[in-house]
Formats: C-alpha cells, structure tokens, sequence
C-alpha cells in the first residue's frame, strides 16, 4: 500500500478499535485491497482511477480511494470483528467498486499484477505527495503497477503491537506464499509466484522488521529515516508488517492481492491468528526466534519465487521443507488461536481448498497454457475478482 497513512478506518475512530482495558488483541480486524483498472477487451492497463474517483457512488461506505499510478484504485472496509462480517465487507466493497467501473467501460481485477503491469508508465495520482514521489524515486515508481492487500488486526498497545511485528516475522512469508498472485511482469512469465514482492522489494523500507524493542525505538527509527530525506513521511514505512502511525493495529502488508474473496477471507483469519498467537506468547515470556535478517529476506524469495509449488524455508530453523509441511506448521502453531477467534473450521476448510486448487499464481498459468494468450489471463482475474459478488 503507497497511500499516506493506514485507511482501514476512515469512517472510524481509533476508539473504535478499542482501548487495552475493554479489547482483546484481535478483536478488531480490517482489510484494504489494490485493484488493476483495466480495458476488459484488451486487459490492457488504463489510467482511469480519476474517472472512478471522480464520480462519488450511492455507496458512501465503501467508496475508493486513489493510489499512486492512475491505473490503481484502493478499497477498505470498516473495522470488522468476524471473518464472516469482514467477507461482507469486502464483498461490499468490491460490489461497489466493479459497479463503477461498469459504468465507465473498464474492469477492475486484484492480483499482484497482471500481466500488462510494467508494459509502460501509468502515470501517478495528480497529488502532491505523489508527484514527489515519482521526482525522488523515478523508476522504481514507473514500475509499480503491482496491488497486495492487507489485514490490520487491532493491538490497544503500542509497545505491544512493536513486539508482536518481531513475533510474527518468520512466518509471514508462508502468508506470502498462500497468497501468491503475480507470475507475470511486461507480458513475460517471469518465472515467479510472486514478482510483485520483487518489484516491491526495491522501495528503502521494504522487507522483514529486526527485533526492536519497544514503541520508542520504532518510533525514533522511522523519525530517523524521515529526516534523513530517504522517505517522506512515516506513510512509506513499507515493511512487511509494522504498528500503524495512527491507529491501534498491526498492520500485515507482506501479501500479494487475491483474486478470490475467498482466499482474502482465509488469509485474514491467518493473520489475525498470528497476531494472537505472538501476543499470547509474549504474555508467556517466550522470545521472538532469533532469525538472522539475512534469512528472513531469503525466506521472502523463496516464498516469493516458488509459491506453493516447491520448498519454504521453516520458520525457526532455516531448513528448506516442501511448502505443504510449512503451512501444516502454521496452521499448528496458530491452532489456538483460530479457536479463540472461532476461526478454525472456516479457516481449515479454506486452506484446504487452496492447496487443492492452487495459487492464482499456478491458475495464471493454467489460463495461459489452454490457448497461449495472456489477455485469457486478464479475463480470469476479472472473473475471479467478481466472483460472487453479484450473488
């Protein structure tokens, strides 16, 4: 996500999230989600998120907001407390989105990226903010026609929310992973599941978080990077999870954008999961695994090249295992959780369908090899970016 701060709550308030007396970590939960705005005969990138934006809906809730190229858009729902009211939103959200873009003779899909991404320059959001952001970082903004999706779960303390980023980071990858939807970059098969991580990677405060101990600490660091003139606001704190600069969460951005409401559904309950899994074990005194950065951010490649379909390195020892072993593991360790938030029977029964039917990242290419065209690719993620949503 580029945009300046956290939005999942733009119709809230912090309070909503709750405060350390009356809330529970993960009692509050939020998804945004990117979305490519396409020419759905072509599947040709378009930049016409103005248009989109220009033209406020009936639907004030789950109106979009701009990103940084023309050609994206961004949607978040309200703050949610189950998995079953946070599909609703996002179904919401989508709804009202693929709405507007119907009326303006384009298609909206999320992915990592499709195919059409890094052809050519967009063009960024006529914002201020953005435009600098285009001078300061020139090529690595032309190339970011890439969309992830994020999940905030609701933290009420601060220095809480900094121990459990350092929890949670050797098992995001297997997230990204699960998540893996962007095979293809400039019309080429890159070779990767996830080469939005790749193009992603290139931003300064990109990739894992190491170990900081307390709010004050974080805090100081993104004060520092500020000043140094690397980034412009604490907005470009791009890691893989990181507290939010305004709002009672942590945020979990390592994620590539699902196609399928079903795999953000289950990508939600696994990161909220996580979440209270690392903050029952701080509670317990148990440390964060001293994973070296060196092999948090080898782990992110190997989740990033081969998504489901070959090894992840373990969480904790660095072993390459076959990726099906390392989500066994996850859901595991998380298996508490998940029944504290009453998740594990959806959350099971998700899982299990995407291992069965595959990434988006493997269906893409399935879409490619029946008729070798990449705009059937474009067409799927439409569709699949739509699913349900009319029902």
């Amino acid at each position: 996500m580029i945009g300046d701060t956290a939005r999942i709550t733009r119709h809230a308030s912090a309070a909503e999230y709750g405060d350390e007396v009356t809330e529970r970590v993960g009692a509050t939960i939020g998804v945004e989600e990117e979305f490519h705005v396409l020419d759905p005969a072509t599947g040709d990138l378009v930049p016409e998120a103005l248009a989109l934006l220009a033209h406020p809906s009936d639907d004030q809730e789950h109106e979009p907001e701009a990103e940084l190229l023309r050609s994206a858009i961004e949607t978040a729902t309200p703050v949610c407390r189950s998995l079953a009211e946070a599909r609703t939103e996002v179904i919401a959200s989508r709804r009202a989105l693929i709405k507007a873009a119907s009326e303006h003779d384009v298609a909206v899909a999320t992915a990592g990226t499709v195919p059409a991404s890094g052809l050519r320059s967009m063009g960024v959001y006529p914002k201020e903010r953005y435009r600098q952001m285009a001078a300061e970082y020139q090529q690595l903004v032309r190339e970011q026609a890439v969309c992830a999706f994020q999940v905030q779960v609701g933290v009420p303390n601060r220095d809480l929310a900094v121990g459990i980023v350092g929890q949670i980071q050797p098992w995001l990858p297997v997230l990204l992973a699960l998540s893996a939807s962007s095979p293809f970059f400039a019309d080429t098969d890159t070779g990767y599941a996830s080469y939005r991580t790749i193009v992603w990677s290139r931003w300064p405060t990109a990739g894992p978080v190491h170990g900081f101990r307390s709010a004050a600490e974080y805090d100081e660091t993104v004060r520092t990077l500020v000043a140094s003139g690397i980034i412009r606001d604490p907005g470009m704190v791009y890691f893989d999870a990181r507290p939010s600069a305004r709002y009672p969460t942590v945020e979990i951005r390592i994620t590539d954008g699902c196609p399928r409401v079903d795999d953000v559904v289950l990508l939600t309950g696994l990161g909220r999961a996580l979440v209270v899994t690392a903050a029952d074990e701080l509670a317990r005194g148990i440390a964060p695994v001293n994973v070296r950065p060196e092999l948090l951010r080898a782990a992110n490649w190997r989740a990033a090249r081969s998504g489901l379909g070959g090894e992840l390195l373990s969480p904790g020892t660095g072993e390459a295992v076959p990726a099906a072993e390392v989500v066994r593991r996850l859901l595991e360790h998380v298996g508490p959780a998940l029944d504290q938030n009453g998740d594990t029977d959806e959350v099971q029964a998700l899982l299990a369908d995407l291992v069965t039917r595959g990434t988006s990242a493997d269906r893409q290419r399935e879409a490619l090899g029946r008729r070798g065209t990449l705009s059937d690719v474009a067409t799927q993620l439409v569709n699949e970016t739509r699913a349900g949503i009319d029902d």
